[in-house]
């Protein structure tokens, strides 16, 4: 299962609605896309500190999914189909969308725009 950037805060927050799905995946995967969304985040945040020691301690319990030479050819093909059937999402989602893709893991996320994208499966909680 791939973390969509509001997935990763919800488990930071400690949501326990997520936990169902974190405890059914075969593998927790974290971009490299979402880890800049939600730095940029935390850099404007109150509870800076937090978030940032929360990233020291567990960010090496999830697998991070960086982008390749493969990822950027799954992202062109996804952006000119939703391109073409006239729902385009987010610049980074596409990213995210794109190695959801590439390595078969659904998506953990609320956002909805990613129910667009054919062959991937978004989770919600």
């Amino acid at each position: 299962m791939i973390l969509d950037t509001n997935a990763l805060s919800a488990i930071v927050d400690g949501d326990a609605g997520i936990e169902p799905h974190l405890k059914r995946a075969r593998v927790v995967a974290i971009p490299v896309v979402v880890l800049g969304e939600y730095r940029f985040g935390i850099l404007q945040s109150k509870r800076r500190a937090r978030h940032e020691e929360w990233l020291r301690e567990y960010l090496n319990l999830y697998r991070i999914l960086s982008v390749d030479l493969e990822t950027s050819q799954f992202y062109a093909e996804l952006r000119l189909e939703l391109k073409r059937a006239g729902t385009p999402i987010p610049s980074n989602d596409l990213w995210i969308a794109a190695l959801g893709r590439q390595h078969g893991l659904p998506v953990l996320s609320r956002d909805l725009h990613f129910d667009f994208v054919s062959g991937l499966h978004r989770v919600s909680w």
